[in-house]
This record gives structure tokens, C-alpha cells and sequence, in this order.
């Protein structure tokens, strides 16, 4: 069956969620398998991945694209339009994406791997443990649908992809915020030599960091703005929401501070052990993912190992449950992770 045409399980991907909560609300729709992440009038930059991927492949000649059926809704097409003799469609067969990656890489390339979240972590775990972290190959998996991005049901929805890859020894995992950060990640993960699972924004990507001066580094957090009364410890596009949360959150003379950490493995222990060890400062971290096996219990254990106490330790995440299908807004409040929710959660924990 096409891969971008209804779901496999969760119901109407098209149609807002309806709800007793709901009924007074304006209906919410959306094209849920390509929605984009930007609010009404945000700035956005199309196919920051795919751009990229193009500017560092003009002087590496061992840079190669491959996909299993997706390049359209990963962004790889574009690398496909200027670099046709470089991209490999491997059709719906994700095993076999990874092991020819594989191959790929022992002959000297460099295969970025296109797919769903979903079906990577999932589907081809074992290929990618067995055919290209224990052989240390120069693989980067780079993966669309991460988390909640996807109206579509549980099929699609890759909640749980990061607790999958945490336990997969030498594999370095990425989780940018925007278009910016995107980019400069995708050069970044390039000049790395080893295997990499990076996910993906796509489409119209929004464009945020670059207001504050940013820039990504490898295995290094970044804090994006100070503030005295919480931190907030975040990756991917939950950074977005934390700095929205914050700036509503600054009306009520709450200070938030936020500290982006994209890169989730290996985690940039120094940076948040400065951070959330300051004093008074209740630590919140944000997730687009599940609360089990995240970038939360990382930064919870890592916490725990070193003394670090914290007036308290709270989780902005998605529940441990099998998520409904959707218009996005409508799940990211269902859920708790708009900027709005995230607002309210952390106001009522300071309350108490």
C-alpha cells in the first residue's frame, strides 16, 4: 500500500479529534502525513535537510542518497534533482535500505538513508545494530515523522524511536529544533565519521534559532535564554515550544530559562549538570517524544548519578499509550506539548 495515503491504524487522519472539551472549538483539519510544524505567519525555510545535504555533497563525491520509497517526504528529492547518478530508490524495503547502505559504506560512500521514524526504529533495528553500529560504519539515518509530527495513528507515529536507539552502543542521535538547526546538523553529522540517527523535519521547516545567535555543535547543548525561576531542557522542535511557553510564561513574572540540547546521544553531561545545578531553579524537560527512555530519563538518571538535586524535576512528554489520530494542534494540546499546555503545566507545578 502507498505509503502516503491513509493510515494503517488510528482512524480518520483527516479530521479534528471531537470531544466534549471540543465541541465549542472550531474544527481543526489538516493534511496530516505533511503538516507543517510553523504557526500562522511563522518564518519558515523549505527543505533545509535536502539544501544541505546538497551544499555538502558539492566536494564530497562519496556522499550518496538512498530511500525506501520516501525521497518526496524526507526532502532526499532534491538531493535526487541535482544529483540523480547519487540516489538510490530501494522501493518499500527498509532491511534491505540499511544493508545496502551498509555495503555502501565498506566500499567507501557515505549514504544518507532516508525513511519514516517509525519504520526505522522499528522495522530494521536489528539491520541497522548488526550491519552498521557494530561495524562502526559512516551511515547517517536520517528520519521524518519523529514523535508527534504525524496526524496519522500509530502506524507513523515514531514516539518511542529515541528510547529504541539510546541502547544501541556507538550510534550518535540527533534531534534538531528547526530549519537552521537542521542544516547546520545535517554538515555537522556529515563531517562525523560513524553511524548517526538524525531526526528529520521536513517541508516547510520553521526558522527560530537564528534569532538568538546559535549555532549547533555536536554533543554540545546551547543554552538559548537564561531565566531564574525554571529551566527548561529541550530537544528537537520542543525548544520552539519552550521559548513560546517562556515569553507567555514572562507575562506572569515567571523567568524560564531554556536550554537546547539536540544532540541526545552522547549527551552533553557538563553543560546540564552547570545548568540544572544553579540554585532555585525547578528543571523541566521537554520532549517530542515518550516519557520512557527519552531525552527525560537521561537527563533524570545523569542527575541522580551525580547528586544534582533540583527543588524539583518535572517532564513536558508524550504519555506512554498508544497516541489517536488527528488534526497536529489539536493532539499537541490533547497531549501537553503546545506552547500553550506547556505554559499551563509548568505555572501549576510552580503553584504548588
Amino acid at each position: 500500500m502507498s505509503r502516503t495515503k491513509g493510515p494503517w491504524r488510528g482512524g480518520n487522519a483527516q479530521a479534528g479529534l471531537g470531544t466534549a472539551a471540543d465541541a465549542d472549538k472550531p474544527r481543526l483539519t489538516t493534511s496530516a502525513m505533511i503538516a507543517s510544524l510553523a504557526a500562522e505567519g511563522q518564518r519558515t525555510s523549505p527543505a533545509p535537510f535536502g539544501h544541505a545535504l546538497i551544499e555538502v555533497a558539492q566536494d564530497r563525491p562519496e556522499i550518496v542518497g538512498m530511500t525506501a520509497d520516501l525521497s518526496k517526504y524526507t526532502d532526499l528529492h532534491v538531493f535526487a534533482q541535482q544529483y540523480p547518478d547519487r540516489f538510490y530508490q530501494m522501493g518499500m524495503a527498509e532491511q534491505l535500505l540499511m544493508l545496502a547502505a551498509a555495503g555502501m559504506a565498506h566500499e567507501g560512500f557515505v549514504p544518507f538513508v532516508t525513511t519514516y521514524a517509525a519504520f526505522a526504529s522499528r522495522r530494521t533495528f536489528d539491520f541497522i545494530s548488526q550491519g552498521i553500529a557494530e561495524e562502526g560504519l559512516n551511515v547517517k539515518i536520517c528520519c521524518a515523522l519523529p514523535g508527534l509530527t504525524t496526524g496519522y495513528g500509530p502506524s507513523h507515529q515514531a514516539t518511542e524511536d529515541i528510547a529504541i536507539f539510546r541502547g544501541m552502543p556507538d550510534l550518535t542521535i540527533v534531534d534538531p529544533c528547526d530549519a537552521l538547526d537542521t542544516a547546520q546538523a545535517t554538515k555537522a553529522i556529515a563531517a562525523h565519521d560513524g553511524p548517526v540517527y538524525m531526526r528529520l523535519l521536513r517541508g516547510k521547516v520553521p526558522l527560530v534559532l537564528d534569532e538568538y545567535d546559535y549555532a549547533f555543535e555536536l554533543g554540545k547543548a546551547k543554552l538559548i535564554r537564561d531565566g531564574a525561576d525554571v529551566l527548561v531542557i529541550s530537544s528537537g522542535f520542543m525548544t520552539m515550544r519552550a521559548l513560546e511557553a517562556a515569553s507567555r510564561l514572562a507575562a506572569d513574572r515567571v523567568d524560564v530559562g531554556v536550554l537546547h540540547a539536540p544532540t541526545i546521544k552522547p549527551l552533553d553531561t557538563e553543560t546540564i549538570l552547570r545548568e540544572a545545578g544553579r540554585a532555585g531553579r525547578m528543571v523541566v524537560v521537554a520532549e517530542n517524544h515518550s516519557e520512557i527512555g527519552g531525552l527525560g530519563e537521561a537527563v533524570a538518571a545523569l542527575l541522580m548519578r551525580e547528586g544534582v538535586r533540583p527543588p524539583a524535576f518535572r517532564q513536558v512528554a508524550l504519555p506512554d499509550a498508544f497516541l489517536d489520530a488527528g488534526a497536529l494542534p489539536t493532539l499537541h494540546d490533547r497531549y501537553g506539548i503546545s506552547a500553550d499546555a506547556m505554559a499551563a503545566s509548568i505555572k501549576g507545578w510552580l503553584s504548588r
